[in-house]
């Protein structure tokens, strides 16, 4: 063995016995209650605390710029109550910036922002001095969520993806900014970015992390690309999406006036928060001020990798339950948020989930909460205790994706060439039936033949987000490229409506990933979280070449949020108003919601789905029914009595007015 290989070996065995013993002391830490934690800042002083109880000095040091030179002054802070280090220094510090340095068994560690650091400078090095009053845009004060109108219809948008081809019409690509922009148009005059997302129809544009992320350099011109996935500060907005990375304030204001953009334009805005795990591990900022309190170790004091990316926190540690509680809240109240969904929310506990859900809706009530039901590997975290889509029922009003819908339409995550109903293989019916009444207990569905789920796990369809495809894999049109190679793109534009109609039609939460409704491409490749734009922007001119599927991707919309027969509140109402009939073959399903199901004007409604390569004559109950909408392009405007011959790769949508 090398000397230095040795000596490598040594400090590794050294900070695994010190990972292990520090989670072992880790609930001995004593727990800061106080709302003052980071920086508190008045034109007559700036004061700060952090919190690390295992510290023997702390340093602050101030700075002119957010990247280099030599500190402008160097403080000693003091020791405080419950682990905490804090200062107060008289003076107006606007526009400076600063670090902490901690000093753990006579070692300074790195210089870094605290925790809750609000502005940072580029890279997110240093933390920002800064009058947040002067970061509103006009009229903040008197910005509100837009009332909802129908329930929530959710769209998944990345910033950058939205703006950046060139047929986007839009100035500021890859910007905040970009989806401020109204007027906006692709080569041949159809509407864009923000414009496009308003004739759509959707209530919530769910935005990829737009909180301060590793992986871009905001200091290089360089063409970069990532999803964003891998935090660096929680509570200030990532750079390369602003104007001026270098100021901290900038960014702020920026991303402040597209949200009051989007809620002038009825539209909700839901973040994509990360807090179960961190973009560094050992070098984390939080792990230079409290080594190893904020991760899950093993028993041999490695770190626990149940994100799938080197760590993964513990949300159900006092000061972590803490930190993700008052930086959600920071959010709503500072930047008006009105939704989370939480990144692989099956790593935090049930408990700290809860809290946060309860506490959030003391501030905004109409607030919409929603994460996936999963890990990405092991965790410590006993199972019982876990966010994950198995636990469900006792989460609080908080939603969770339906895998088993997804894979159930298009088929399964892990062979790309696996088939689903919409796309031609038998068996899935009550995988997708399952998904259609919310994942709750229906008496209709057998449960045997749920490919994931063998028992409910909702207690209301909107305990669940019902969806085809996401950010995660291929969209669904790359999909159905490889599952269906030989297929036409009509038939493939086929499926994907047919697709889109019973995720519209379903009692759950529907969810649309951007450029969807144009049957998205991104050539080819399932995992492009740091592909070039090439592959990841929205091409805008495919608008115009599916026109038709948006066209009816905007009906679908707008006909779900006219009828909330598709928004039954209860276990008990899905039972009582929906009935699945008996179809003339395999690859079809049919239910029909009757009763004026939620105060419906329909009487009744009759939904057809046929996933046969042929048309299929379907028997009606008895009675003149109305078409509303179906998917063979023809007019709606038709009724019909007895029979009803259901387009081939299709649905129909029928409906009988009256008491």
């Amino acid at each position: 063995m090398k000397k230095n290989t040795f000596f490598s070996f040594l400090t590794i065995l050294f900070l695994a016995c010190t990972m292990q013993t520090d989670a072992q002391e880790s609930s001995k830490y004593p727990a800061y209650g106080g709302a003052d934690l980071g920086l508190i800042y008045t034109k007559q002083s700036a004061r700060f605390r952090v919190w690390s109880p295992t510290a023997e000095e702390v340093k602050l040091r101030l700075y002119a710029e957010g990247i280099g030179g030599k500190a402008t002054k160097e403080i000693d802070l003091k020791k405080g109550s419950q682990g905490t280090w804090y200062t107060a220094q008289n003076g107006d510090f606007a526009g400076q910036f600063y670090t902490f340095q901690a000093k753990i068994e006579g070692k300074w560690l790195a210089e870094v922002p605290d925790p809750y650091v609000k502005a940072v400078g580029v890279n997110g090095q240093r933390g920002m001095i800064t009058d947040l009053q002067k970061t509103n845009p006009e009229d903040w004060a008197t910005d509100k969520t837009p009332v909802l109108k129908g329930g929530a219809v959710l769209y998944e948008l990345h910033i950058r993806d939205a703006s950046i081809a060139a047929n986007s019409g839009i100035t500021a690509k890859g910007k905040y900014l970009g989806l401020t922009e109204k007027g906006t148009q692709n080569s041949k005059g159809l509407k864009t970015g923000l414009d496009h997302i308003k004739e759509l129809g959707v209530t919530h544009v769910h935005l990829l992390p737009t909180f301060d992320h590793k992986s871009i350099d905001e200091s290089s011109d360089k063409v970069q690309y990532n999803w964003g996935y891998d935090p660096l500060n929680y509570n200030a907005p990532e750079g390369s999406y602003s104007s001026d990375a270098a100021d901290g304030a900038v960014r702020i204001k920026e991303f402040k006036t597209l949200i009051k953009t989007f809620h002038d334009n009825d539209l909700n805005v839901v973040m994509d928060v990360v807090y179960n795990h961190t973009g560094l591990t050992a070098d984390s900022y939080l792990n230079q001020l409290v080594p190893n309190y904020y991760y899950r170790t093993k028993t041999e004091g490695a770190f626990s990798n149940g994100s799938g990316c080197g760590n993964e926190t513990a949300s159900e540690r006092m000061m972590f339950r803490k930190f993700m509680l008052e930086s959600c809240k920071y959010w709503v109240n500072e930047y008006h948020v009105d939704g989370f969904r939480f990144d692989l929310m099956g790593l935090h506990d049930i408990e700290t989930m809860n809290l946060i859900a309860t506490e959030l809706r003391k501030i905004k009530p109409t607030i919409i909460l929603y994460g996936e039901g999963w890990t990405a590997g092991d965790t410590p975290l006993p199972e019982a205790k876990r966010a994950i889509k198995k636990n469900a029922m006792e989460l609080n009003d908080i939603a969770v994706f339906s895998d088993d819908i997804r894979d159930g339409l298009k088929g399964g995550w892990a062979d790309h060439k696996d088939k689903g109903f919409v796309s031609g293989k038998a068996g899935m019916e009550e995988s997708v039936k399952f998904g259609i009444v919310g994942a709750t207990k229906h008496k209709d569905i057998d449960f045997s033949k749920v490919n994931y789920s063998k028992a409910p796990y909702a207690t209301k369809p909107s305990n669940i987000i019902v969806y085809n495809e996401c950010h995660d894999n291929h969209t669904l049109w790359d999909r159905l490229k490889n599952s269906n190679p030989n297929d036409s793109d009509e038939d493939r534009m086929k499926m994907t409506l047919l697709a889109q109609t019973i995720v519209f039609t379903s009692q759950g939460i529907p969810f649309l990933h951007a450029g969807a409704e144009f049957c998205r491409t991104k050539q080819g490749i399932d995992n492009s979280f740091e592909s070039s734009d090439d592959i990841n922007q929205m091409d805008w001119d495919r608008k115009t070449q599916f026109e038709q599927v948006f066209k009816f991707h905007k009906k679908l919309i707008a006909f779900r949020k006219a009828h909330p027969a598709f928004r039954l509140g209860s276990e008990e109402e899905l039972n009582q108003h929906i009935s699945f009939l008996k179809t003339p073959k395999e690859n079809m399903i049919a239910y029909q919601i009757s009763g004026n199901a939620n105060g419906d004007e329909y009487s009744d409604i009759l939904v057809v789905f046929n996933a046969n390569r042929e048309k299929t004559e379907f028997k009606l109950p008895s009675g003149t029914w109305n078409i509303a909408l179906q998917s063979s392009w023809r007019d709606d405007a038709k009724t019909v009595k007895k029979m009803i011959d259901v387009p081939a790769i299709g649905s129909v949508i029928l409906y009988k007015k009256g008491k």
